[in-house]
């Protein structure tokens, strides 16, 4: 690995403008295609964040005061400027976290679908009204912003995650401090740039970047009001009690080991090109991505063997080139990582059908590349299927039953998402029913809601009681308040009795 001692410092973004670090501390971004370095990024400490708070805590009265139609125009003016800068964004994110341009294009349009859903504000901010709850007694119902509130971001989506969070909170007049992945913040920063051109007043949003120094000085920090999170599930545990022993509001979305469930009548062709997409795009670093099959009965040896043929067939390389239909993982010792979990398949038993290791990309040996792995016959108590490897994994474990294969789903600790691959409707409605997952898909690998409805898991991927984005996520950046009032038209008598209506 080589470093340019003229590399870029990806700055902070405070009061509305590129803002540097007050410290020394600072991380390394690399091209993951070539493993070379190709920018800094500055570790925010306590006094970085305080900044970044203090500015958004400045600009909250002014910002909350501003009418929910005002702050939605707003976010129109944004809304159009990404999709203008939609494929500079896209590149960006390629460069630094290496998935290809058509996947972090299409993130990018993920994220602009929730910008959309919160240009709906004023309707969404509507509360209910009761009239005559009493004599002469009418209620009514507001929702109110929380102040300054924050995210944490994961490096597997540097545009789409921030955009679950600050869209909505901002239409809901709250201000934020955003905390991007130190290993590819650069799409956040031009998130900035784009937000203060669409016309965001100074200080409403903020970024800082570091590591967990930094998400400390977040999570206990007295003017923070909420924390919404996305990343692995000890950190989000971790994330939610902290923040939460220290008065906040928290949304803590933790990892997953998502099961598609493929059974005998299915269609195992297109179930293989779906669980090909579902368990390899972007390298397998995905919350959502599948990386247990679980085939019933007859549908095993079909659905290994197709999965086997496309999985040698994809194209490697680097994201940008045409063509490529996986790219390399975000780090070197991410991939060495999962490497180490490919060997202990191989220790605890499991039959490696398709072996990612060895993998060269011509030009690109500096790259972190692994090739799509296939394992089958794995069992429950073996690693690569208890763990989470945030890779190119997919491991295959054979069922005799539909209820053998939802009893092994929901005995899992996770509950992000999960997916049937069937012909039958009654088969299909047991399973959404019976299944203990947050979002499910039938005959859809990868069934991430659109933005209008809320994103979340249950069980240990999801800590906190709301979903993200959609009306989850209007609930979860503002608290309701109720008016009860009443307008006499005669002075009324003292009474010091519980007031009771009539």
């Amino acid at each position: 690995m080589t470093t340019d001692t003229a590399l870029s410092t990806v700055p902070f973004w405070v009061d509305g403008q590129p803002t540097a670090s007050t410290g020394s501390r600072e991380g390394q971004v690399t091209n993951s295609a070539t493993g070379t370095v190709i920018r800094t990024v500055p570790f925010a400490d306590a006094r970085d964040v305080d900044l970044a708070v203090a500015s958004a805590c400045r600009a909250f009265p002014a910002w909350r005061a501003t009418t929910p139609i005002r702050r939605a125009r707003i976010l129109m003016r944004f809304r159009n400027l990404l999709e203008q800068r939609k494929e500079d964004l896209a590149a960006i994110i390629t460069e630094e976290h290496g998935k290809t341009l058509d996947d972090a294009s299409g993130s990018v349009q993920r994220g602009l679908e929730v910008v959309e859903f919160a240009t709906g504000i004023p309707h969404l901010l509507k509360g209910e009204h009761a009239e005559d709850v009493g004599a002469g007694v009418d209620s009514h119902t507001v929702r109110q912003p929380l102040g300054v509130c924050t995210g944490i971001t994961p490096f597997n989506f540097p545009i789409m995650c921030p955009m679950w969070m600050v869209p909505v909170a901002l239409a809901c007049g709250n201000t934020f401090v955003l905390k991007p992945s130190e290993k590819d913040p650069s799409a956040a920063m031009m998130a900035a740039e784009l937000l203060a051109e669409a016309g965001l007043p100074e200080g409403v949003f903020n970024v800082v970047h570091g590591d967990k120094e930094t998400v400390e000085a977040i999570l206990t920090h007295p003017d923070v009001a909420a924390v919404s999170f996305v990343g692995s599930t000890p950190v989000a545990k971790y994330v939610y009690e902290t923040a939460s022993a220290h008065g906040k509001r928290v949304q803590s979305l933790g990892g997953a080991k998502n099961h598609a469930v493929v059974l005998p009548d299915a269609d195992c062709d297109a179930a293989a090109d779906a669980l090909i997409g579902a368990a390899y795009g972007s390298a397998g670093e995905r919350c959502m991505a599948i990386s247990a099959v679980v085939a019933v009965g007859d549908a095993g040896d079909t659905i290994v063997s197709k999965l086997a043929a496309r999985a040698t067939a994809l194209e490697i390389g680097p994201g940008n080139r045409a063509g490529v239909e996986m790219g390399p993982l975000i780090t070197r010792a991410h991939a060495e990582k999962v490497k180490e979990y490919v060997e202990a398949g191989e220790r605890e038993g499991a039959t490696l059908v398709v072996d990612g290791r060895g993998l060269t990309v011509e030009g690109y040996t500096g790259g972190h590349f692994i090739g799509p792995t296939l394992f089958d016959h794995v069992t429950q108590d073996m690693s690569i299927y208890t763990d989470e490897i945030f890779g190119p994994v997919l491991v295959v474990v054979r069922a005799n039953s539909h209820r053998e294969a939802i009893d092994l789903v929901n005995h899992s600790p996770y509950g992000n998402g999960t997916a049937v691959f069937t012909r039958s409707g009654a088969a299909a409605r047991r399973f959404a029913n019976e299944i203990q997952v947050g979002m499910v898909g039938v005959n859809v690998p990868i069934p991430v809601p659109m933005a209008f409805f809320s994103f979340g898991g249950w069980k240990s991927s999801l800590f906190g009681d709301l979903h993200m984005h959609g009306p989850d996520g209007v609930k979860f950046y503002t608290r309701t308040k109720v008016v009860t009032s009443r307008w006499p038209d005669r002075s009324d008598e003292v009474n010091l009795a519980m007031p009771t209506v009539e």
